[in-house]
Parts: C-alpha cells; structure tokens; sequence
C-alpha cells in the first residue's frame, strides 16, 4: 500500500492546518494516494507538529518559511520521487485551493 499524504493538525483546525487538509485532499484525489489526518497537541510547524504536510514521511518546507506554496508542494512531490506530471494541472489546482482560502481570511 502507498504511503499516505499526511497532515499535522491540532484538533480544532486554525488558519494553515485547514489549507494542508485541502491540499492533502486534492493530492490524494488527484494522484490516487490515501489520506491521514494526524491531530495533535505539539505545535512544530513543518516538522512533527502542527501545522504540517507529509509526503512519504517527510515534511514539506515552505520557502518563504511560513506556508507551504502550490511550488513547494510540487518541488516537494518531485524530491519524493513521485510522478505527478501526470496530472499536468495539478500546480493550477493546488493555487486555486491557496487563493479561495486566501481570501477567505
């Protein structure tokens, strides 16, 4: 069974637990891998704690050191090895997904 995309949340959701849920939803649906939602106390954002979104285990770094970005998510895919030209507009979905949340905050 693939490794699943993982997300680090605290159990009542705030601003970037939310957005990593979203875009772990749309990376399962689009590139067929299963989901876990991880819920804990531990605030250590990008690493083991919240908030944090997991790719074969390995937690995805923001390069502007805040939020993850549709880019580093995709940089992030590709240094795991996995193949997600086959979804072409994957990137265009996943900055669809940061804009509708953007400007709902």
């Amino acid at each position: 069974m693939p490794q699943p995309i993982k997300v680090h949340s605290q159990r009542q959701p705030g601003g970037r637990c939310t957005l990593y849920a979203l875009y772990a939803e749309e990376l399962s649906s689009s590139l067929g891998l299963p989901r876990r939602i991880i819920h804990t106390d531990c605030r250590d954002a990008h690493s083991e704690g919240f908030p944090s979104l997991l790719v074969r285990d390995v937690s995805l770094q923001p390069s502007d050191g805040v939020i993850l970005s549709p880019q580093d998510i995709c940089a992030g895919l590709t240094a795991a090895g996995l193949d997600w030209g086959a979804v072409p507009d994957l990137e265009s979905r996943l900055e669809a997904i940061q804009e509708q949340f953007l400007e709902g905050v």
